[in-house]
């Protein structure tokens, strides 16, 4: 049973089992959440959005058209993606460009996340940094720009 505050605006059918919506968040009509989802307060998902399973999203996030988040990521607080490379008022590309938060992958608070890049399985960014390439999988990349700080041991 899924648990929506009544004060948010939930337009999408598509919403797996115990997934938790916080108040004040907006999910378009064309998103798609997975299952066990914890999506805070003052949240903002786009129409072309995918979800997995088991995702936690904190308070202050806007995920847009072309974000993909696979299962078991975490999406911490004012998180920024974007999907216009070069964005003008009242221009809209033909396609957005696609981004996509690989199962497992934890994104730190005010960290900002370029248009079209892969953040790699069980990779960690750290809290406030900018991605603005590819992150591999089992690795933590901090900074602005991000660099690659450590592989990740799973031992």
């Amino acid at each position: 049973m899924n648990k929506i505050h009544p004060t948010a605006d939930v337009q999408t059918k598509k919403i797996g089992q115990n997934t938790q919506v916080w108040q004040f968040t907006v999910i378009l009509a064309g998103a798609k959440i997975g299952e066990n989802c914890n999506i805070n307060c003052q949240v903002f998902i786009e129409n072309d959005v995918k979800i997995g399973d088991n995702v936690t999203i904190k308070p202050g996030v806007q995920i847009w058209d072309g974000v993909t988040l696979e299962d078991n990521v975490f999406i911490g607080p004012n998180v920024t993606f974007t999907n216009d490379l070069m964005p003008r008022s009242k221009v809209y590309p033909e396609v957005f460009v696609e981004t996509i938060i690989k199962k497992g992958a934890s994104i730190g608070a005010n960290a900002t996340i370029i248009a079209g890049n892969t953040i790699g399985e069980n990779a960690m960014i750290g809290a406030g940094s900018v991605v603005t390439k590819d992150i591999p999988a089992n690795e933590i990349w901090m900074g602005n720009p991000a660099k690659f700080y450590k592989k990740i041991n799973h031992d």
